[in-house]
């Protein structure tokens, strides 16, 4: 039989001072460290779970369960995301280029008026949770998506670009509770070239996969 494997957590793809001064190091530990760490630590213990129940071990909880672990894989792959899509200031566009920003204008009509919109689902997010940019295949279309904790309101199947995390924890240590500034500032770190590459990948696909 051959050997199971489980979630590992990402290496961050920059230094944990690169995106100063708008996310701080100490912020980025924190996030990267304990809270991403977290959700891949316990998505693996969920899946040992199943595993025992598999076996005839233990009686579960199923319904309980296969929650907690949609929960901690949304938190494990929504984080990788949000890594790999920002930059050190120094690397990072002012705006985008290329098929990504052809799909932004044709949607919305201008980078402004996507990234005002982008914003105000980012700040109107209840609670904890997450906005994103996705991309549908079958009308072709950029649609942005309000996530409430790590998988709720998803689109299924729907691919996602860009992701920014407005859980507190997130941006607590470095702007209170003043998430409004936390999104405003994210817009001087967003790896433009990475979105592209991933909407570029989608598009390479088959339209009603």
């Amino acid at each position: 039989m051959a050997e199971k494997k489980y979630y590992v957590l990402s290496d961050l793809p920059y230094a944990y001072n690169a995106l100063e001064p708008y996310i701080s190091e100490q912020t980025l530990r924190l996030h990267h460290d304990k809270h991403h760490a977290a959700y891949v630590n316990n998505a693996n213990n969920d899946l040992k779970k199943l595993e025992a129940a598999r076996q005839g071990d233990t009686e579960l909880d199923m319904k309980a369960l296969l929650k907690d672990l949609s929960f901690n894989i949304g938190g494990l792959v929504l984080h990788d995301l949000f890594w790999d899509n920002m930059a050190a200031p120094t690397q990072a566009k002012k705006a985008p280029s290329g098929a990504l920003a052809d799909v932004i204008n044709g949607e919305f009509g201008s980078f402004d008026r996507f990234k005002k919109k982008f914003t105000q689902v980012a700040n109107s997010t209840e609670g904890s949770g997450w906005a994103a940019l996705s991309f549908c295949k079958k009308t072709w279309r950029p649609i942005i998506m309000q996530v409430e904790k790590h998988n709720v309101n998803v689109y299924p199947t729907f691919k996602i670009i860009m992701v920014l995390d407005v859980w507190e924890h997130a941006y607590y240590v470095d702007y209170k509770n003043e998430r409004a500034k936390f999104v405003d500032a994210f817009w001087n770190i967003v790896n433009w070239d990475k979105v592209n590459e991933r909407l570029e990948r989608v598009m390479k696909e088959d339209k009603q996969a």
